[in-house]
């Protein structure tokens, strides 16, 4: 593969989930594999960047054919970057024959500024599609996964192409499919971004514009083949359906294959855990075609 209220989220909310400028210490050789454990579950952690962490999840040994990968991003509200809310998911998805890495990445401060966190997304997309082909699978499409404001993370990896990518020690990879749990698609119902992004909206509407999902479908960077799907919980009550429905109108217009579900009773806690997300996920990413 090559690359071709909103209530303000809690920092501390864990599993907010969908693939920077990476510092100059970074890495410019390929790490070796990540060990993969004898006996299932075969899950291991590695960093992936210095500093930065991801968990390994390879499919059972007996799996043929193309092996999907995915990468899950979790959120945070743009504070914090805490990915063990979403292990059962990846372990689930694992089980059904997945590569999956469920990564962290940079947050907070003034020293992991847009377009930093992003950049660590698209690298750890290019990190999962590496851990493919050193375990020698046969990769199939590559899917990025996010929660919430990981949700607005993967999708301006998605959409942002060579545009947003930065130093990264892994070949570049295309992302063939984006899921959004409960994401965030539109920065401008956030103006209390001014942190992530350095500065308010109205001193660099440009740079906020590159850091909003909406603003990017259409753009000419946007990937040719992207396909996506949308999962909502219409109890969510810290990010408004709203979000969801606007940026899957937009897919659509732009002409995206794109499928949007609302979940009856599920709330923002919830939609990403493996009891709720795993069946849609599974069943949606066997369909993708590479």
């Amino acid at each position: 593969m090559d690359r071709h209220g909103l209530a303000r989220l809690r920092p501390g909310m864990a599993g907010c989930a969908l693939i920077l400028v990476v510092g100059a210490g970074c890495a410019s050789s390929t790490p070796d594999a990540v060990p993969a454990a004898e006996s299932w579950p075969r899950m291991s952690t590695s960093d992936y960047l210095p500093g930065v962490a991801a968990d390994v999840h390879l499919p059972p040994a007996d799996t043929d054919g193309p092996v999907p990968v995915v990468l899950l991003v979790p959120g945070g509200g743009w504070q914090s970057a805490d990915r063990t809310g979403l292990s059962p998911l990846a372990a689930r998805m694992a089980d059904a024959g997945m590569l999956v890495v469920n990564a962290t990445y940079r947050v907070g401060g003034a020293d992991a500024q847009f377009p930093l966190p992003v950049q660590d997304v698209i690298c750890a997309a290019d990190f999962a599609a590496e851990q493919a082909r050193v375990n020698e699978l046969d990769p199939g499409p590559l899917v990025v996964v996010g929660h919430s404001a990981g949700g607005h993370l993967a999708a301006l990896a998605a959409l942002g192409g060579d545009e947003l990518a930065g130093q990264c020690p892994y070949r570049s990879t295309t992302i063939d499919g984006l899921v959004g749990l409960a994401g965030v698609y539109d920065v401008t119902s956030f103006g209390w971004l001014d942190e992530f992004f350095g500065v308010p909206q109205d001193q660099d509407p440009e740079l906020w514009r590159r850091g909003d999902p909406l603003a990017l479908v259409g753009s000419a960077a946007f990937p040719e083949d992207l396909q996506v799907l949308l999962l909502h919980g219409d109890a969510d009550v810290t990010v408004p359906i709203s979000q969801s429905e606007a940026f899957a109108e937009a897919l659509a217009e732009a002409g995206v294959p794109v499928q949007f579900d609302v979940l009856p009773g599920i709330t923002h806690d919830t939609v990403y855990t493996a009891e709720v997300a795993a069946e849609p996920l599974i069943t949606w990413i066997g369909r993708l075609q590479p």
